[in-house]
């Protein structure tokens, strides 16, 4: 909440939030996340992405995004523990 509204705290521009952009991402688990945005811990300036469940509860979520970003291990394979899913009308 800033200026009477909602919406993007004004921030200077890192690696992590000129990464990670608002949409929809599959965790390596198979659910999938609607990233709604970045926002700073108050007192150490970290970065985490806000993100909410598409199915269920809709649970609204935060993780730090260097986390977000980082790879995992599953049956011997690495991979990306949150991938960005292509929207049918941008491919």
């Amino acid at each position: 909440w800033h200026g009477g509204g909602w919406g993007p705290i004004p921030h200077r521009s890192t690696l992590m939030s000129s990464t990670i952009k608002p949409g929809r991402y599959r965790h390596f688990k198979g659910g999938e996340y609607e990233v709604l945005g970045i926002a700073r811990h108050s007192e150490t300036l970290e970065e985490f992405v806000v993100y909410r469940a598409v199915s269920g509860e809709h649970g609204l979520w935060i993780r730090p995004a260097a986390m977000f970003l980082e790879e995992v291990e599953r049956d011997g394979k690495k991979m990306p523990r949150f991938s960005a899913m292509m929207h049918p009308e941008r491919r």
